[in-house]
């Protein structure tokens, strides 16, 4: 199972790669990376080779603004870590002060406000490299892979919020990625599991603030069910 934070299980106790385990009887390895975008795998020899001798892999469909691109560098494997601004970025966001940014998400977010024409140029550059990349991570791995789509809605067919997840990723990109695959999932959570918000969840007062942005062990339990079964198949 590759993916980001939801596949890594942050805050909960048994994440739904355990939970497929539990249901299906295969050995399954979690190979979910904390705010991973495809950059992290594709930067990992050795975690490539550990799903190359998977007999499948599942695949969670990351955010395309935590990758290196023409307009900024992320880090290697934290990828929702902004590094620095290439000179293509700093001359088209001229006004901006990128010295401010530690996270992707904030400085996409202050690049829309600046200038949502503009914004768009980097958001058409995300998605392409986003593309290219996901198809390259398809390839190397040569095994049957899974995608999997897990968020409070499907994939949206245009328009952008910013407070999504995986962010800047459409339906058409979805589209365009699946003949490559051999199964496709998605698992849009039940209002009643959202409604539960952190009850069974691990964490301290300090990540209170952080714990309620992802999901809760009801939402795990339905992501394993609805994989369990397709593998199975």
């Amino acid at each position: 199972m590759l993916g980001g934070t939801m596949t890594y299980g942050k805050f909960v106790e048994h994440a739904y790669p355990a939970l497929v385990a539990r249901a299906t009887g295969h050995t399954v390895v979690n190979l979910g990376i904390p705010n991973a975008g495809v950059d992290a795998y594709l930067g990992d020899p050795e975690v490539l080779a550990i799903a190359a001798g998977a007999e499948a892999v599942v695949l969670q469909i990351p955010g395309a603004q935590n990758l290196s691109n023409r307009y900024y560098r992320v880090h290697p494997r934290r990828n929702d870590r902004f590094l620095t601004a290439r000179p293509l970025l700093r001359m088209l966001f001229r006004e901006v002060d990128f010295t401010e940014f530690n996270f992707t998400r904030h400085m996409l977010t202050e690049l829309r406000r600046v200038s949502p024409l503009r914004f768009e140029r980097v958001a058409d550059e995300l998605r392409a490299a986003w593309l290219e990349r996901m198809h390259a991570l398809i390839e190397v791995l040569a095994v049957p892979v899974t995608l999997l789509w897990a968020g409070e809605n499907p994939p949206p067919d245009g328009g952008l919020d910013m407070a999504a997840d995986p962010l800047l990723v459409t339906r058409a990109m979805v589209d365009a990625l699946r003949p490559a695959t051999a199964a496709y999932a998605e698992v849009i959570i039940s209002a009643e599991a959202r409604a539960q918000g952190t009850e069974g969840m691990l964490f301290s007062a300090l990540d209170l603030p952080a714990a309620r942005l992802l999901p809760g062990p009801a939402a795990h339990a339905e992501v394993a069910a609805h994989l369990a079964a397709l593998l199975a198949r």
